[in-house]
């Protein structure tokens, strides 16, 4: 449980990060790559006004709190749940990765280390979720 903990505060502290630069109206600087401008200013960044970053937080500490939680508990509910999150963050960061390839045509560093968190709270929770079905 300690990977989905680590794992997660990275993804909430990535996300919040680009949530207060978007409210604040900056753009975070690359030093990768360049292109985070392009991809953070881009109409793919808010859903009805509100930054996807802040949906990508709020993902992040619901997990980060469930697998803090599930350290005490041992629900399994919990376990399903932050299987059933990281599904959903899958999905988002595939898109949000298409998006930035063959839509935006620019990449954002904090975008790819999200997708990259997203990817590796999927597989952790894939096994979770095996591990609750026994």
């Amino acid at each position: 449980m300690f990977a989905v903990i680590a794992i997660s505060l990275i993804g909430f502290i990535d996300a919040t990060y680009l949530t207060v630069l978007h409210l604040d109206g900056e753009t975070p600087k690359c030093k990768l790559i360049e292109g985070c401008d392009v991809v953070t200013t881009s109409s793919y960044a808010e859903v009805f006004g509100i930054p996807v970053a802040l949906f990508g937080a709020l993902g992040y500490l619901s997990i980060l709190l469930l697998a803090l939680h599930y350290q005490d508990s041992r629900w399994l509910v919990e376990l399903r749940l932050i299987s059933f999150l990281s599904f959903v963050a899958l999905l988002a960061s595939a898109w949000f990765v298409y998006l930035q390839a063959f839509v935006i045509g620019a990449w954002c560093q904090y975008c790819l280390l999200s997708a990259t968190t997203s990817i590796l709270l999927f597989l952790i929770g894939v096994r979770l979720y095996i591990l609750s079905k026994d």
